[in-house]
Order: structure tokens, then sequence, then C-alpha cells
């Protein structure tokens, strides 16, 4: 079995795009996750609407899905992509205190949509904050990762839980 490898670093050690033009097409899924940690009274705040800055959810949900569209503006080496879907939900949870958010990105093609999916729930979480902040400045961001993949040469990958 040979060691692992970093893909997007040239035998010389350069940064290098990974060549996919011989990749087959297949249907690529990513799912990602996230969480805002606040105070209680500052995720009542958002559930209500009474957010200074509007509704922090939705703004949120947009920010995340318009983050996926635009990763290989914002990531060096990623391919600029064709997604079919991404999704972005966000659910309150009470004994976090905060909101949790889901990514999801989709497409057929050559190369996966995990950093598109990562993407979308890191700037779903960095407008939460930005939305509350003048409620809440010791607002937490964390638990960015991947949590599932399909499609591709490298085959599927589910997070082992117990893993952390």
């Amino acid at each position: 079995m040979t060691a692992p490898s970093l893909t997007h670093i040239g035998a010389d050690g350069k940064a290098d795009m990974v060549d996919v033009g011989d990749k087959a097409e297949t249907v690529r899924i990513a799912v990602a996750e996230g969480y805002v940690r606040m105070r209680p009274e500052t995720l009542d705040l958002i559930l209500t609407g009474n957010a200074k800055k509007g509704d922090v959810i939705a703004t949120a949900r947009l920010a995340g899905i318009m983050a996926a569209k635009q990763t290989a503006n914002l990531i060096p080496l990623c391919h600029p992509l064709m997604l079919s879907k991404v999704s972005v939900d966000i659910t309150p949870d009470k004994a976090l205190p905060g909101l949790r958010v889901q990514t999801m990105a989709k497409l057929t093609g050559r190369t996966g949509v995990e950093m598109e999916a990562l993407t979308a729930a890191t700037v779903a979480c960095l407008t939460i904050y930005d939305m509350a902040k003048a409620a809440d400045r010791e607002m937490e961001i964390g638990g960015i990762r991947l949590v599932q993949k399909s499609g591709g040469r490298s085959g599927d990958y589910i997070r082992d839980e117990r893993q952390g």
C-alpha cells in the first residue's frame, strides 16, 4: 500500500492544480456542517426575528449558497464548478445553545464538491456571527467538517462519529 500524498503539490513541492480532464463524470454530493454557539438570549433574539440586521437565518442560508458558487474564487486550486444543487439548512439547538448549519453541494462532473459544501457551511456561520454580533460578541463558530461525500474515484465517505 502506498502512503497517501497531497494531490495539489507537484513532485517539485510547488502548488499544482489537479488535471481532472481524464476523470469520468459522475454524480458527486458532499455534506458539511458547522455551528454557531451563542447566549440563549441571542438565540431567542434570532428566532423571534428581532435582530437589528434582519432575518439572520434566511440571510445566512443565501450567503452559504452564494459562497458555494464562489468557492473557486476563494480557494486558489479549486476548479470552477457547475453546481446543480446547493442547500443550506439552519436549525436552532437550545442545548448548544445556538444554530447548527448543514450544507449539501451536488453536481455531475469530474471533481468533488467537498470544498463547496465546506465553504457554504463556513460562510453561513460567519454570516450568522456578523448579523448577531451587536448582541453577542462572545459567539463561537466551530465544528466545520465534512460529514459525507459520494461519487468519484475515491469512493464514498461517511464520517465515523465515534472518531469525533
